[in-house]
């Protein structure tokens, strides 16, 4: 009912269409038009049809069209993003009537009317700020036993490839969205694994920058250690341009202090022939998960393309990456959490972790319906950032990930940089169990070391999109970007969803659920 009403203030999504069937491609409302009100006004025609039974759109900005209808009064030079109508996960701030609530009704009075600097880089680069996408509730980071892409004032995002299926955690509504063509490009935040994830198994393109390149000032925060913004789009070159939009130094963020030395136009650093002679790591300690068929035919592509493919059969200690990371976040979500409500407005009367513990307990029925708040509760029993095992933690999780990590497994491999299947496909929504996550990939060292990650679509399981991982050094941003265009430019892998309602309805699969009858069998 929540999100009705604030989709009903934003005054755009009193009706809905009927979903297209079958294969037909969500091509009409990604058409560019000549003015920046034509293409803003398309995307939101796109959501008024289709989003309903999608719900990866929390609102949209009630001023978009005035956004859109400035651009195009102004004339004159346009940016590099100029129209382009971007939709941003509801843990971003930005400017405006609507709340920030990282799906939370605690939050529903947060309307700090200030831009994230990364949305005020994008406003300065000619892009309109659509709307708020639906994400999984604090950003997955509530509960083990939650349901990725649900959020109590977002509800369910649901996969557009396949209703019944999920669309992973935690910039679900970011993914679905541009999957769907509800819009050319969205921004998601990660921790871990909550762009590349998502990206993947909704079949576009998810890039989590190094940790620093983005600021992070005025989003909703888990950890200052791993938490970045990235852009999520249809194509590696659309990424590159909102990312060279996005990147800069921020004087309140000290992460990125680095960032304007380091950033570039990371458009001009792609190249159709970045593989050719290219050293690429395979991980095939992370392989399986059932995309072993579409990752030897990603391969293929690559040899054919020029690279160089290195097997690294082993990594130890990935698991003690895991448990040692999850105590970082523990301890620096509650630090840096408080910290966050202490900006908010007084219209927000939650002002710490403790608070949004009790505030979820007095309103279970609609802040918990579905399952509880374990990690709220671990979180608020952390001892600080002084806390030596804290910090044991992280320079462990660190080291592991990043030193004998990725770093090692470049400099004695001799590679590049270094490929994998990002996740498996996407399983089934699961109100009773919560997340099936059959797991996959090598992105959690990425993840922890604070190194970049790409996935580009790779292919397919059973009309379910999969992705391919590109990972590398801390700052080789536009290195990763370029081999995952090339590799893009070649696989050609893109899928347009079809939005039926099961995989398992699907001709082939429902022949092989019924069975052969034995009247038939000779």
């Amino acid at each position: 009912m929540l999100r009705n009403l604030l989709l009903a203030g934003a005054a755009l999504l009193a009706g809905c269409a009927t979903v297209p069937r079958g294969g037909e491609a969500p091509r009409a409302a990604q058409a560019e038009s000549a003015t920046a009100v034509g293409r803003t006004a398309a995307a939101i025609r796109r959501i008024e049809d289709i989003d309903r039974q999608l719900n990866s759109v929390i609102a949209i900005d009630p001023t978009a069209l005035d956004q859109a209808r400035a651009l195009d009064a102004a004339g004159g030079a346009r940016g590099p993003l100029w129209g382009m109508p971007i939709l941003i996960k509801d843990n971003i701030e930005s400017k405006g009537p609507l709340p920030t609530t990282a799906g939370s009704l605690a939050l529903m009075g947060n309307v700090t009317n200030r831009d994230a600097p990364l949305v005020a880089r994008l406003r300065q680069a000619g892009a309109v700020i659509l709307g708020k996408a639906n994400l999984s509730e604090w950003a997955n980071f509530r509960d083990s036993d939650s349901i990725s892409g649900w959020s109590a004032v977002g509800g369910q995002t649901r996969n557009a490839h396949a209703l019944d299926r999920n669309a992973c955690g935690s910039s679900t509504g970011s993914g679905v969205a541009v999957a769907a063509g509800l819009a050319p490009a969205a921004i998601g935040t990660e921790t871990n694994g909550s762009i590349t994830c998502p990206a993947s198994i909704s079949g576009i393109v998810g890039f989590k920058p190094t940790v620093g390149l983005v600021s992070r000032t005025h989003i909703i925060p888990i950890s200052h250690s791993q938490d970045t913004p990235g852009p999520m789009t249809r194509t590696v070159r659309e990424a590159a341009m909102v990312l060279t939009a996005m990147a800069g130094s921020d004087a309140a963020d000290p992460a990125t202090r680095e960032a304007d030395a380091r950033k570039t136009d990371y458009v001009a650093a792609l190249s159709p022939n970045s593989l050719r002679g290219r050293r690429l790591g395979v991980m095939r300690f992370a392989t399986g998960f059932g995309t072993d068929e579409a990752f030897e035919q990603a391969l293929q592509v690559l040899r054919a393309y020029g690279a160089v493919l290195v097997d690294i059969d082993k990594f130890e200690g990935r698991g003690q990456i895991g448990s040692e990371s999850y105590k970082v976040l523990l301890s620096e979500f509650k630090a840096d959490l408080n910290a966050y409500l202490a900006t908010t407005p007084p219209t927000v009367r939650t002002r710490t972790l403790a608070d949004l513990i009790a505030f979820n307990k007095a309103n279970a029925a609609t802040e918990m319906p579905l399952f509880g708040q374990n990690i709220f509760e671990g979180s608020e029993k952390t001892k600080g950032l002084d806390d030596p095992e804290y910090k044991k933690a992280r320079a462990t999780s660190f080291r592991l990930a990043g030193p004998e990590g990725i770093d090692r497994m470049l400099k004695e491999h001799n590679v590049a940089a270094l490929v994998g299947p990002t996740v498996a496909p996407a399983w089934q929504i699961d109100a009773v169990l919560g997340d099936q996550y059959p797991g996959g990939g090598g992105g959690s060292l990425a993840a922890v070391a604070g190194y970049p990650h790409l996935t580009v679509p790779m292919g397919s399981v059973r009309g379910m999109p999969v992705g391919l991982s590109f990972m590398g050094a801390k700052w080789s941003d536009a290195l990763i970007l370029s081999l995952g265009y090339a590799y893009e430019q070649a696989s050609r892998k893109r899928l347009e969803p079809r939005f039926i309602r099961s995989i398992e309805e699907t001709p082939d699969v429902q022949r092989a659920f019924e069975g052969i009858p034995l009247a038939t069998v000779r």
